[in-house]
């Protein structure tokens, strides 16, 4: 097949995790036969530097002509100013609501070869594979607010729709069919209005998905059984700020920030691919980045946008057999021993493809 793909690598590592990315990318077309293209566009500070804004209309144009974007990442030092009127991740929130992309999914995968970097016990880490669907366009990042301006007082408004909730809980239901068919929907229904509207709603979308078990879990109880009992989850459904702080958590049964992958999804299999780390702007440049979060992004992107599920499983046991054959990064080398570059740790990827 022939596709089209738009890569932002932004700031800091993110130019360099995106580069192993494509090498990856270029690999599996070469190995299966397809024909990739790539063409950058800028986002976040760089583009701020460059163009005066975070998301340049050119950048828009190149990515409404391309069938997925892989991103890197946003931000850094030189862009550090939350009161600054013009902030990187405003290009990553604007690209997203741009084409409709509601549920942001990012697995978390405890790999046996990195058990000793968690911050959990062994045994706890056993048989942890979750996904995590988050919906990514409403809720309180985006409900009305006031600043505080001359006020003693400033609030942000926590809204759902039903059809917002309704969207992201079929593609989550519809996740956990391909899975161990269970979803966690997590809420704060005895407190907030809002969330007995969430799970009203998702009680009923789960009435198309008899063969799916449901478990209706309160967002604090979620955030301790994510530390006592990670592997029970299968797929776990939240909103915006729920599912942005509660994947956060979980990121540390990984082992490294660095593993974690993710996908922003809407209606068309239109995508935004992003590994979960930052910019690490302390080490951009240096060669030290993990770009298994980058690379594993790329598989996520071949399985949803371009339905290339074999060549996403390939990329994905190729990563798991690079672990196992004891190819680290800095960020998972113990100590004292070798840690490869990101380059070198990339091209032991791609020798297990």
């Amino acid at each position: 097949m022939k596709a089209k793909i738009t890569v932002l690598p932004g700031d800091g590592i993110g130019v360099e995790v995106t580069t192993q990315a494509i090498a990856i990318l270029q690999a599996v077309a070469s190995k299966y036969g397809h024909e990739f293209s790539f063409e950058e566009a800028l986002i976040g500070g760089i583009a701020i530097d460059k163009t005066g804004t975070a998301l340049p209309p050119e950048t828009i144009t190149t990515a409404e002509a391309s069938d997925a974007i892989l991103l890197g990442a946003v931000g850094g030092y030189k862009w550090d100013n939350p009161s600054a009127p013009v902030r990187p991740e405003q290009g990553l929130l604007a690209i997203r609501k741009h084409f409709g992309l509601f549920a942001n999914l990012r697995p978390v995968k405890a790999y046996p070869a990195l058990a000793s970097y968690a911050p959990l016990r062994a045994e706890l880490l056993e048989g942890v594979d979750m996904l995590f669907v988050r919906e990514l366009t409403g809720g309180i990042y985006f409900g009305a607010r006031q600043e505080q301006g001359d006020n003693d007082y400033a609030y942000d408004t926590e809204y759902y729709s039903v059809p917002e909730v309704e969207r992201v809980a079929h593609i989550a239901f519809r996740a956990a069919q391909g899975r161990r068919k269970k979803v966690a929907s997590v809420d704060k229904a005895n407190v907030l209005a809002s969330m007995r509207l969430w799970r009203k709603t998702v009680t009923r979308v789960h009435d198309d998905y008899p063969d799916v078990a449901l478990e209706h879990v309160l967002v604090d109880s979620c955030a301790m059984h994510l530390l006592t009992r990670p592997a029970s989850f299968d797929v776990l459904v939240a909103s915006n700020m729920f599912g942005d702080i509660l994947s956060d958590e979980a990121s540390v049964l990984a082992g490294s920030l660095g593993m974690l992958p993710s996908a922003s999804l809407g209606s068309s299999r239109m995508g935004l691919y992003e590994p979960v780390h930052g910019s690490a702007p302390d080490i951009a440049g240096q060669g030290k980045a993990n770009p298994t979060g980058a690379i594993l992004s790329a598989a996520m992107m071949l399985r949803y946008s371009l339905d290339l599920e074999a060549e996403a499983k390939a990329v994905e046991t190729a990563v798991e057999k690079a672990l196992a054959n004891g190819a680290r990064t800095g960020d998972t080398a113990p100590r004292g021993t070798k840690a490869l570059s990101t380059t070198e740790y990339a091209a032991e990827i791609m020798n297990n493809l």
